[in-house]
């Protein structure tokens, strides 16, 4: 996939290299392939299906799936990317947000279709970890999407507690 971006460790990269794929509906690439729920549940295997076994694709979550109906496959994926169909669609920040937050999983969270360089940061704090740049923006400069918001007010999945308890904690601690 072009145009990527995913933290590792923190910090965030350029990823020239990623394998993944989203899956246009033509021919089946040698590449990972990433897939609506409906066609990816079509191509995997009984063990996979019953969380026995990995996927060797990933799940791309669209506008109305609901995230709850993933939590018997979340232990079968390595990745996960939501669809923003456009910049204007915030439902793909809701299902990141319970991903990560409900239903505790840890693996690739991508966003894909339009995304923006305003958008990165809002993004990451509701758990994204890999940004799939709309094709026609430059993803150097997108990557100062990440550098964005420097004090967050409310809670979020990088930083659960508010302002007001981040504060008061930071006096506790000096005492």
């Amino acid at each position: 996939m072009n145009n990527l971006i995913r933290l590792v460790e923190g910090q965030a990269r350029i990823v020239d290299d990623d394998p993944w794929q989203l899956h246009d509906g033509d021919d089946a690439p040698s590449a990972p392939l990433i897939l609506p729920l409906a066609a990816w549940r079509a191509r995997q295997p009984v063990a996979v299906l019953e969380g026995r076994a990995m996927s060797a694709d990933g799940l791309l979550l669209q506008v109305d799936d609901e995230p709850e109906a993933l939590q018997p496959l979340l232990a079968s994926l390595a990745l996960i990317a939501i669809d923003f169909p456009s910049f204007r669609d915030g439902r793909g920040y809701s299902q990141a947000y319970l991903l990560r937050t409900r239903l505790g999983w840890r693996g690739e969270l991508r966003a894909v279709g339009d995304v923006l360089r305003d958008q990165l940061a809002h993004m990451r704090q509701c758990g994204f970890d890999a940004f799939a740049v709309r094709a026609d923006k430059s993803v150097a400069d997108a990557l100062k999407g990440l550098d964005g918001l420097s004090v967050l007010y409310g809670r979020s999945v990088i930083e659960p507690r508010p302002l007001f308890r981040r504060g008061r904690h930071k006096e506790e601690s000096r005492s």
